[in-house]
């Protein structure tokens, strides 16, 4: 199957932002109030084809992006998409999550753990954990940035999760070059995918 006929979760910007009071660019943390509201909506979801919603700035699509941290000395897992990889705008920038489009997982009833399978099942195909090393994930925030065109349709729930670094790999060497970054070294390290970097900013300032 084409990852254009992927069929991936969906909320109408309009019911998304109410109506843009609550858009924000940039990342925003779960205390700030418009988190709440806009991670309501989620449950409305809608079941599109990623396609067509490519070409859509009326619909969000749901993305997880994780940032994945060492328990040992809490650097962050930072990785370079290389040009065997499929995505091309994103071939040679830095990322400091692992993000995926949200598919609709029947067995489970609710959101939340429709997003935490989801969540789970990036982590595995792109750097190897297990379900079972990443039950301890925590949700940072949201991040939207409609100033590009890939933007401008995504909304992303971020979240962390600690790890022994020994069990994280690049399933695809030619796709994936790992490098741990202690957190005051990011900032110095370019360039990044356009989420990463507003995450730095607006995250992890100061």
């Amino acid at each position: 199957m084409s990852k254009f006929d992927e069929q991936i979760l969906v909320v109408p910007r309009s019911v998304i932002f109410n109506d843009e009071k609550n858009a924000f660019n940039g990342f925003i943390g779960k205390e700030d109030p418009r988190y709440k509201e806009i991670v309501s909506t989620f449950g409305g979801f809608e079941v599109k084809r990623r396609g067509d919603m490519e070409e859509d700035p009326s619909y969000k699509q749901l993305i997880s992006y994780v940032l994945i941290k060492s328990e040992q000395d809490g650097a962050t897992l930072v990785y370079k998409r290389l040009g065997g990889g499929g995505e091309e705008r994103l071939h040679g920038l830095l990322s400091i999550g692992v993000g995926g489009h949200m598919n609709d997982v029947p067995e489970v009833a609710d959101i939340d753990s429709k997003l935490s399978v989801n969540a789970a099942r990036e982590l595995e195909e792109e750097v190897g954990l297990s379900a079972d090393s990443v039950k301890n994930m925590e949700i940072m925030g949201l991040i939207n940035d409609d100033d590009n065109e890939v933007g401008r349709v995504h909304i992303g729930l971020v979240l962390s999760v600690k790890v022994d670094p020994a069990t994280v790999s690049s399933k695809e060497e030619d796709t994936l070059e790992l490098i741990w970054a202690e957190d005051g070294s990011l900032e110095g390290m370019s360039p990044y995918e356009s989420w990463s970097e507003l995450i730095i900013r607006d995250a992890y300032a100061g």
